[in-house]
């Protein structure tokens, strides 16, 4: 069995990745086990550069806020701004922050410089604009629905003007309070304004359905797109936000599963633009359900990976990541019985491995299930197996 392990591991390159596939798939999507490690976005840009070079790959997305993604994709498509401030306002969740994603961002600037557009690598964010503790405001996406709409089309056909929006959003730190996280009742999300809201949001994105064919020849195609992420967002957050008002048990359960239903209409808008390489944590992108335990017990929910599979098919690609070793957070070498302790027995040091090939090697053997002792290291699920593509193996992972 140690033979046939061995001879499914391959050096980690775009290659070897795009032979796990019978066709070359329109969303790569590479999972991470732990966010913040340089190496594994290290990793991530190198792989991107090969299959920009290699496969004709023409985006990446990541799990970072989608409008705020839409500054770094400005910025590498045009040098709108300075790289400076792209750091500090095109990323969700800390990530500006990473050298890795500084020098991804650098990076696709000097490609797309003097390149034509229809050339130019874009750059995606594809999660909603939440963090674990709360949402964003709808302000931004709903007033910029509105305006795009505004100045296209009859005013008569508008369901509102932007001054009862304004009126109806009120303050934005009534919706951004991040006691509702934890506090239904601090929530406005149920309030009678956030009711209208959502119903004025949904005849704004149903007026943009009905003016498509006059849209895509008064616009630009990707101000069209533009348009459309806004009302997803708008539409998605105020959803969002109606069921962090919820007081019954499956209100973290909803809240988990919409986050990940907006992630998968990213992503599926993405996959509509051409071949792309996802990032984000392997929760998210697998085809299985996603699990995690939360201050009132475990929950449960169909990840933005399945969602998206579902929908294309052998279109949709997952390579998740493990991981040896992470010392400088206590994670040691892994128990000899466990998935990712077979893999550290490889003499590379990182390896992509045929997922399909490997469960076959393995027959009836099921590895244990490795248990970190930081909450932060996901290991794999050894029943999750059969439902990746391959893994991406690193065996230790350095402090950044």
């Amino acid at each position: 069995m140690a033979t046939d392990i061995k001879d499914s591991a391959h050096a980690v390159e775009a290659a070897a990745v795009m032979r796990l596939f019978p066709a070359r798939p329109r969303l790569l999507a590479l999972g991470e086990p732990t966010h913040g490690e340089e190496s594994l976005l290290d990793l991530r840009n190198e792989l991107f550069r090969q299959l920009v070079e290699e496969e004709d790959y023409g985006t990446i997305a990541i799990e970072s806020d989608c409008m705020m993604g839409l500054v770094v994709d400005d910025y590498v498509t045009s040098g709108t701004g300075s790289l400076d401030k792209v750091m500090q306002h095109g990323f969700s969740h800390g990530w500006g922050t990473s050298a890795a994603n500084r020098e991804l961002v650098r990076w696709m600037r000097a490609y797309n410089d003097g390149r034509p557009a229809s050339e130019r690598l874009r750059f995606a964010g594809l999660d909603g604009p939440l963090e674990i503790t709360g949402a964003a405001s709808p302000r931004q996406a709903l007033s910029a629905l509105h305006g795009y709409l505004s100045t296209r089309v009859d005013a008569d056909l508008l369901p509102c003007a932007v001054e009862t929006l304004d009126h109806l959003l009120g303050a934005d730190d009534q919706w951004t309070n991040p006691a509702a996280m934890m506090d239904p009742a601090q929530s406005m999300g149920q309030s009678p304004e956030a009711r209208q809201l959502r119903l004025l949001a949904d005849d704004l994105v149903a007026l943009l359905d009905a003016q498509t064919p006059h849209l895509i020849t008064a616009t630009s195609r990707d101000d069209l797109d533009r348009a459309r992420l806004y009302g997803r967002t708008a539409t998605g957050l105020l959803r969002y936000h109606y069921w962090m008002a919820d007081t019954s048990p499956a209100r973290m359960t909803r809240l988990c599963a919409l986050r990940d239903v907006m992630m998968s209409h990213n992503l599926l808008a993405v996959a509509a633009r051409g071949p792309a390489l996802v990032h984000a944590h392997n929760s998210h992108l697998q085809r299985e359900k996603s699990t995690m335990q939360m201050w009132q017990g475990p929950v449960e929910w169909w990840s933005a990976g399945a969602l998206v599979s579902a929908q294309l098919g052998e279109e949709y690609a997952f390579v998740a990541t493990a991981l040896g070793t992470i010392r400088h957070q206590g994670v040691d070498t892994p128990p000899p019985d466990t998935l990712e302790g077979l893999l550290y027995a490889l003499p590379e040091d990182r390896c992509v491995v045929d997922a399909p090939r490997l469960a076959t090697a393995l027959g009836d053997t099921r590895p244990a299930h490795r248990v970190s002792p930081w909450f932060g290291y996901s290991p794999l699920d050894p029943a999750h197996l059969a439902g990746s593509d391959g893994i991406v193996f690193l065996k230790d992972v350095l402090p950044s």
